[in-house]
C-alpha cells in the first residue's frame, strides 16, 4: 500500500485515484503496460536477456502435453477476489450473468486469437458450449472452462507453427509470385476457417506474405528461409514456456474488460514492470509499447525521452526488430511476448537500442526503417513547459504571439513533500511564463497541448485557474455517488487576453479537462483535431497476487459534458492526420460511452461563438492554398485511405509497382512542399528521414514560425484580435 501511496504521491491525485499517461491507451488484449525503462535493482543482467533462443535450423516434432497449463492452487480464491472487487469498486454496475459471460467468451477469444487464425469454426462450434456458462464459474472461482479453452489454442498455435516449420524445411524457392494471390490484412471480423484445409491455406498464404516481405527488403531467400525459421522456432519454444500464470492473465482480463479497457488485472510478473514504469525511473527510450497481433507496437512517447525527442519513432509505428549498440545483429521480435520485447529494448544510460519499425503511415509491411536511440534518463526538467514568441505582420501591423508549450501537466512531488518553496510544477512555470512574455508585449497567447498525455489532475486544475477568476473547472464522479467538483476560488487570472489552446489526437486526460474548462467558459479558442478522449479513472487495488487496475470514476467537464470516448471537439479543426481507428478511446473495445451529468454552476462567456463562424471562415480561406496545409491535407486523405485497405497482393510485380508508387508519391509529395518553399528537391526517401524530423513535432527546438500548425493558430488569434475590435467599435458607435 505504500507503493500505492507513493505512486499517487508523485502523480498528485492523492492516494484514491491514480491518473496517468501510462493509463491511456491500454486494451485489455495488451499482456503488459510498458516503459522501455531501466531494469530494476537487483535485476539479472540485462545481456543475458537480449541473448536471443538458440538458433532453429530444422523444425522437429512436438509433444502436445508439453504446452497445456494447469491452474496454481491460489487462482481460483484471486478470481474470486477479482470478481468482488470489480462488483464494489467499478464505476459500472454489472450483472455477471449469461450476457457478461457471453462478452468474457467473445473477449477471451479475441486475446488468444484475435485475427482468427488458430481456432477453426469447428473448434469454436466445440467451445460454444462455455458461452453462457462463464458467468456461474467466475462466481465459483471454477477456471476449468477457460484452461481448456487456453490449452486448446496452445495446440492449435503449435500445430500452425509446426505447419510453418514443416514448410520451410521444404524450401521455398518453389514458391511462386506471379499468381494472382491476396491475403486478407485485418481478418478481426472474417469468418472462422471452416476446417483444417482451410487454415492450411491461410497459413501457406501468411508465409508466402512474409517471405514475399522480405524479398521487397532485398533480403535473399536463403537467408529468409533462415530468418523464418528462426522466428518460428523462437515462438515454438516461447509456447512450451507459457506458465499458467499467462493463462490465469488473459482469462482474468477477458472478464475484467468487459467493464472497460483500462480495468486490467496484472499478474505479480506485470505488476513488477508496471512499478517500475510509475516509478518515473525512466532510464530507457521512454515508450509506452503493448501487443498487437504479432507485433509490438508503440502507443505512446514519454515527453521529453529519448524516442520523443529522436523524432523517428511515432505512436501506431511496429516494430519488427531490436538491435543492440551500432552494429549489433537485429533480432526479430514479431511474435514475441511483450514483456520479453521490453527487455530486450531497455538498456542503460547512454548506450545505444536499434529498431526497425514499420512506420505507422506505412501502406506495405515491407516497408520498413532502422532507427538509432541512445537511452537515457527523462529529467523533469526536459518536461517543463517552455515558452516562444511568433511575430506576425498584418496589414502593416506587427502582432506578438506567445506560445507555451505544456508537454505533460506535472509537479516536483518530492521537493514538495521536503517543504522546498521553488519546486517545479505545471502551474507555476506557465505562471513564470506569462509574465515572462507579457514583458516581451504579446497581444495573444497559444497554450500547445498536443501529445500532451496528461499527468497531474492537481495540476491541471490549477492551470486552468490561471485563465478564469474563480468557478470549478472539472467533475469526478463514482458510481453512485454525487460528482466532486474541483475549483479555483483565488480569485487571480494571470493571463485574461485572446486565447487558445491547441491539441491533437495524442492530447489525453489532463489536458483534455484543461481544454475542455477552457471551452466550456468561452475563456479561449480550441485549435487542432479531435483529442484523444480518454475520461476514466483509474484506481490500483493490491490483490493477494498481483494487482487489480480498476476504472473507479468518470471526468466530467463543468457543463456536464463527459471527456470519455468523445474528447474535446475542437473549434476550428485541423486535418487530422492520425488514424483514428487505431489511436484514441473511441479505437478501444467495450471503451466506457459518452454521457452528461448535470452542469456545474459557472460564468459562462459569450465572446467566442458569435466568432466562430468569421474565424473559421477565414481560416479556411487562408489555408486554403497553404502548402504547409496542402502537405497535411494529403496526408490526412492518404492515411484514411489506407485505414480501409483490407487484402494485401501477394503477387511481387503487383507490390513492386505499389511499393514503387508509394515512395513516388512520398518524394513528389515531400518536393512539392520544399518547392513552395523555395527549398532544393531531395532524390531519395532516406533524405526526408535525414532532414525532415517531422513538420508535426512540437517538441522540436525551432522556430514557431516554421511550424504550420503553430503559425496558423497565432493567424487565427490574430483575426479573434481583429474581429473583436469591430465589434467594440460597433458596440460603441453612436
Amino acid at each position: 500500500m505504500k507503493l500505492i501511496r507513493s505512486i499517487g504521491r508523485r502523480l498528485g491525485i492523492g492516494n484514491k485515484f491514480l491518473d496517468w499517461r501510462c493509463f491511456l491507451r491500454n486494451p485489455a488484449l495488451a499482456v503488459l503496460i510498458a516503459i522501455a525503462a531501466s531494469a530494476p535493482a537487483g535485476a539479472a543482467d540485462p545481456a543475458s536477456a537480449r541473448t536471443p533462443p538458440p538458433d532453429v535450423h530444422v523444425a522437429y516434432a512436438t509433444d502436445p502435453k508439453a504446452y497445456l497449463v494447469e491452474p496454481l492452487d491460489v487462482h481460483p480464491r484471486t478470481l474470486l477476489t477479482i470478481v468482488e472487487q470489480l462488483r464494489q469498486t467499478h464505476f459500472l454496475d454489472k450483472k455477471i450473468d449469461d450476457a457478461l459471460s457471453s462478452e468474457t467468451f467473445d473477449n477471451y477469444l479475441d486475446m488468444l486469437d484475435g485475427g482468427r487464425a488458430y481456432f477453426t469454426a469447428q473448434d469454436i462450434a466445440q467451445l460454444e458450449k462455455y458461452r453462457y456458462k462463464l458467468d456461474d464459474a467466475l462466481i465459483r472461482g471454477d477456471l476449468a472452462p477457460a484452461f481448456e479453452i487456453f490449452n486448446l489454442y496452445q495446440q492449435r498455435m503449435t500445430e500452425r507453427l509446426q505447419f510453418l516449420l514443416d514448410d520451410l524445411a521444404d524450401g521455398i524457392d518453389d514458391l511462386d509470385f506471379s499468381t494472382d494471390e491476396s491475403m486478407t490484412v485485418d481478418r478481426k471480423d472474417a469468418p472462422w476457417p471452416a476446417d483444417r484445409a482451410a487454415l492450411d491455406d491461410m497459413w501457406r498464404k501468411r508465409l508466402k506474405a512474409a517471405v514475399l516481405t522480405m524479398k521487397l527488403n532485398g533480403k535473399p531467400l536463403p537467408e529468409i528461409r533462415e530468418l523464418l525459421t528462426k522466428r518460428y522456432g523462437n515462438r515454438l519454444k516461447q509456447a512450451a514456456q507459457t506458465k499458467s500464470e499467462d493463462a490465469f492473465q488473459l482469462y482474468a482480463n477477458a472478464f475484467a474488460s468487459t467493464y472497460d479497457p483500462h480495468t486490467q488485472y496484472f499478474s505479480p510478473r506485470t505488476s513488477q514492470n508496471f512499478n517500475i514504469n510509475m516509478s518515473l525511473q525512466l532510464e530507457g527510450i521512454g515508450a509506452v509499447l503493448r501487443s498487437e497481433d504479432e507485433y509490438t507496437s508503440v502507443v505512446e512517447l514519454v515527453p521529453a525521452g529519448p524516442a520523443d525527442k529522436s523524432g523517428l519513432i511515432k505512436p501506431a509505428d511496429r516494430i519488427v526488430s531490436v538491435g543492440q549498440g551500432e552494429d549489433g545483429p537485429l533480432i526479430d521480435v514479431v511474435g514475441w511476448r511483450l514483456d520479453d520485447v521490453v527487455e530486450l529494448i531497455r538498456g542503460p544510460k547512454d548506450s545505444v537500442v536499434r529498431l526497425e519499425v514499420i512506420p505507422h503511415t506505412a501502406t506495405d509491411p515491407s516497408i520498413t526503417k532502422v532507427i538509432s536511440i541512445t537511452r537515457d534518463a527523462v529529467q523533469l526538467e526536459e518536461q517543463a513547459a517552455q515558452k516562444k514568441l511568433l511575430t506576425l505582420n498584418r496589414g502593416g501591423k506587427e502582432h506578438r504571439i506567445g506560445i507555451i508549450t505544456v508537454p505533460t501537466f506535472y509537479a516536483d512531488f518530492k521537493a514538495i513533500q521536503q517543504g522546498d518553496p521553488n519546486y517545479k510544477s505545471t502551474t507555476r512555470d506557465v505562471r513564470r511564463l506569462i509574465e515572462e512574455l507579457k514583458k516581451e508585449g504579446i497581444d495573444a497567447l497559444v497554450i500547445d497541448l498536443r501529445n500532451n498525455g496528461g499527468g497531474s489532475l492537481q495540476e491541471a486544475d490549477a492551470m486552468t485557474g490561471l485563465f478564469i477568476e474563480s468557478g470549478p473547472t472539472v467533475q469526478v464522479k463514482s458510481a453512485n455517488r454525487r460528482p466532486s467538483i474541483y475549483a479555483d476560488n483565488d480569485g487571480e487570472v494571470a493571463w485574461d487576453g485572446p486565447l487558445a489552446v491547441l491539441v491533437n489526437r495524442l492530447s489525453a486526460s489532463a489536458s483534455e479537462i484543461f481544454a475542455g474548462a477552457i471551452q466550456d467558459y468561452e475563456r479561449g479558442i480550441i485549435i487542432g483535431s479531435q483529442t484523444f478522449g480518454k475520461g476514466t479513472v483509474q484506481t490500483l487495488i493490491p490483490l493477494n497476487r498481483g494487482q487489480l487496475k480498476v476504472t473507479a470514476a468518470k471526468f466530467y467537464r463543468v457543463s456536464g459534458q463527459s471527456t470519455q470516448h468523445q474528447g474535446i471537439i475542437p473549434d476550428i479543426e485541423f486535418p487530422e492526420i492520425y488514424d483514428v481507428e487505431r489511436i484514441g478511446e473511441s479505437s478501444l473495445e467495450d471503451a466506457l460511452p459518452w454521457d452528461m451529468i448535470q452542469p456545474a454552476v459557472y460564468p459562462r462567456g459569450n465572446s467566442i461563438q458569435p466568432l466562430l463562424a468569421e474565424l473559421n471562415a477565414r481560416h479556411q480561406k487562408r489555408v486554403a492554398d497553404d502548402p504547409d496545409f496542402e502537405y497535411l491535407r494529403a496526408l490526412a486523405s492518404k492515411a484514411r485511405e489506407e485505414a480501409n485497405r483490407t487484402e494485401v497482393s501477394l503477387n511481387e510485380a503487383i507490390r513492386t509497382a505499389e511499393q514503387k508508387r508509394e515512395e513516388a508519391w512520398r518524394l513528389n509529395l515531400e518536393n512539392a512542399l520544399r518547392a513552395a518553399k523555395g527549398q532544393p528537391p531531395l532524390k531519395a526517401l532516406d533524405e526526408i528521414e535525414e532532414e525532415t524530423a517531422s513538420l508535426l513535432n512540437p517538441t522540436d527546438e525551432k522556430d514557431p514560425a516554421e511550424d504550420a500548425l503553430l503559425r496558423e493558430s497565432g493567424q487565427i488569434l490574430v483575426d479573434y484580435l481583429q474581429l473583436t475590435r469591430q465589434v467594440a467599435l460597433a458596440e460603441h458607435r453612436p
